[in-house]
């Protein structure tokens, strides 16, 4: 045994860095993010993915008409490395769908709005792309200087996306100027059939 070992351990040293190289190196390649937690909190949506749940309005401020009183669905339905959409439905309202996408390298939170027969409403695409403050499942969108020109008021909104990290939860809070206006949270434990 002795004899075999130093050609043992050659072997053993190039199989630990070659896989290794190769990984990462791949994972360079793949992500179309340059932020590997942008990457991972779009993962974390996509494992979603397929899947509808049911939601509930935690807050509302009183800037805004209350959602309590209406059914609060969201599908997770288009699931790729560089983008995850996420239609939003309020009862029979099925105009708003939440993308998060790779621009430049950087994730981008989207809101679009159609009309029933497809055409963007006014104003549609607003959002922001994610600061440096989050992590694999909660991010931050400050306002981007289109929505500052298509909401009014808007150029102060911040968007805070987050899953619990056990996936039990997905929770949309909107923020402007500093203060709380709206948050709605989903149930992830029971998805629902629609």
């Amino acid at each position: 045994m002795k004899k075999f070992l130093p050609l043992l351990l050659v072997i053993l040293a190039a199989c630990g860095t070659q896989p290794r190289q190769a990984a990462e190196e791949s994972i360079e390649t793949a992500s179309k993010f340059d932020s590997q937690i942008h990457q991972a909190f779009v993962n974390n949506l996509a494992s979603l993915c397929g899947q509808t749940f049911l939601g509930e309005q935690v807050y509302r401020s009183h800037h805004g008409a209350s959602w309590a009183d209406k059914k609060l669905v969201m599908h997770v339905t288009v699931c790729e490395e560089d983008k995850v959409f996420i239609p939003f439905h309020l009862d029979d309202d099925h105009s708003r769908t939440w993308m998060f996408v790779a621009e430049d390298g950087k994730l981008r939170f989207k809101h679009q709005h159609l009309h029933e027969d497809g055409t963007p409403e006014e104003g549609s695409m607003y959002g922001g792309y994610a600061d440096d403050r989050g992590t694999a499942f909660v991010q931050y969108f400050p306002a981007d200087e289109y929505t500052g020109q298509v909401i009014e008021g808007g150029a102060g909104n911040v968007w805070i996306v987050s899953l619990a990290e056990d996936l039990s939860s997905y929770s949309y809070r909107l923020d402007r100027d500093g203060e709380k206006r709206l948050e709605i949270r989903f149930d992830l434990t029971q998805p629902v059939s629609e």
